[in-house]
């Protein structure tokens, strides 16, 4: 058992520490704050492009894509960097670490270069189109049609949930191509641009965040995309879509065992949470910790392992909710007070985006319904861990 990290790993963290120490956004040139997950601040923008030009993007990735062809353990201690500072390396997650990564992944050299690219430059910004009224967890129930027409598909239905598409410029959309297919088969992706006639969005608030908008309700009618948008073979897009969640749940667990880390050290000298809170807290921190760095040795070793993804985000998102709803409850009536926004990166700041302990415990149910539902991940667990029947 080793458990520290070899010299090549400390060496390309230390790289990147300096990186960040000289190139940082200075505060007071970051005071605009993104409207929504897909837009990006001028100055945020120059800051993505940075990590681009320099490889510090995406690090997994080959150069001309933003990265340095890190390994794991290299791109696990990048992005702990980014935790431990609380950074964005893009205000438009979904673009860059979903639908860029899944084109990359699935689509043509030219695809790549023409939406990949910029979306990773933050020279355009992308949303994904899943979830639809009724096929939200069950993603393969989705209605919305697309109908070949000579060189363009038609385009016919309505996204829910969509976050910041009102701010897009392309959609990442799945779509039935394949009407008479299982529900699983016959589904494709498609880039839908949103300047794209047919298209229209209409933002709407939620509970949690009713001043900024950022869900959007998006219907098609009669849109038409061209056959080149198709991302991945036609009638594959199942395949793409649990390469884009993947993408998106592979790391997830560090950012919640970096919050965790943040809680330990808030409580650990006031005394405000119970013991056996406190206790409970130290080891679901401790749990994740470990059980996250098994999974990184494992994919270190080219090793894929979806049941134990499926339990680090089940237990790092339900952990969180945990811990916060133990701090609310020791804060009491202050716990509904907002602490205000401060620092360039202030969406990543507990003390200012997540606002009061209210409001922070309250954003934790989203993250048991992102990246995969803790019911489908119960599902997964079940089924490919324990070996239970469906």
């Amino acid at each position: 058992m080793q458990l520290t990290f070899d010299a090549d790993v400390e060496a390309f963290r230390s790289d990147f520490i300096a990186f960040l120490d000289e190139h940082l956004p200075d505060e007071a040139l970051a005071t605009e704050r993104p409207r929504s997950t897909s837009h990006i601040p001028h100055w945020a923008r120059r800051w993505q492009r940075l990590l681009f030009d320099h490889g510090w993007l995406l690090p997994g990735y080959p150069p001309e894509f933003g990265g340095r062809n890190a390994t794991v353990l290299q791109q696990y201690v990048h992005l702990e960097e980014l935790s431990r500072r609380r950074i964005y390396h893009s205000f438009n997650p979904q673009g860059v670490g979903i639908i860029a990564a899944s084109i990359l992944s699935f689509g043509t050299d030219e695809q790549k270069h023409r939406w990949a690219v910029p979306i990773l430059r933050a020279e355009m910004t992308a949303s994904l189109g899943m979830s639809e009224p009724g096929a939200g967890s069950d993603l393969a129930s989705l209605r919305t049609r697309a109908v070949r027409d000579g060189d363009h598909f038609v385009v016919n239905g309505q996204k829910v949930w969509t976050s910041g598409a009102h701010d897009a410029d392309v959609l990442l959309t799945f779509v039935r191509t394949d009407p008479d297919a299982p529900k699983h088969k016959g589904i494709s992706a498609l880039l839908i641009p949103t300047d794209t006639p047919g298209l229209t969005r209409r933002p709407f608030a939620s509970a949690s965040d009713r001043d900024d908008l950022d869900f959007n309700e998006v219907f098609f009618t009669d849109a038409r995309v061209p056959v080149e948008n198709l991302v991945g073979p036609l009638n594959e897009g199942w395949r793409v879509a649990n390469g884009s969640l993947g993408h998106e749940r592979t790391m997830l667990w560090v950012g919640y065992a970096s919050q965790l880390r943040d809680l330990l050290i808030d409580f650990r000298p006031s005394g405000a949470l119970e013991r056996d809170q406190f206790a409970r807290l130290v080891m679901d921190a401790e749990a994740l910790n470990l059980l996250g760095s098994a999974a990184l040795a494992r994919a270190d070793r080219g090793e894929e392992d979806v049941a134990t993804v499926s339990v680090l985000k089940l237990l790092g998102s339900e952990a969180l909710q945990t811990a916060y709803e133990h701090a609310l409850s020791a804060a009491g009536t202050d716990g509904l007070i907002h602490p205000g926004i401060t620092g360039p990166f202030a969406p990543l700041n507990l003390d200012a985006h997540y606002g009061s302990w209210f409001d922070r415990y309250f954003r934790t149910f989203a993250g048991t319904i992102a990246g995969g539902t803790s019911e489908i991940q119960r599902n997964i667990i079940a089924q490919r861990l324990l070996g239970l029947p469906r």
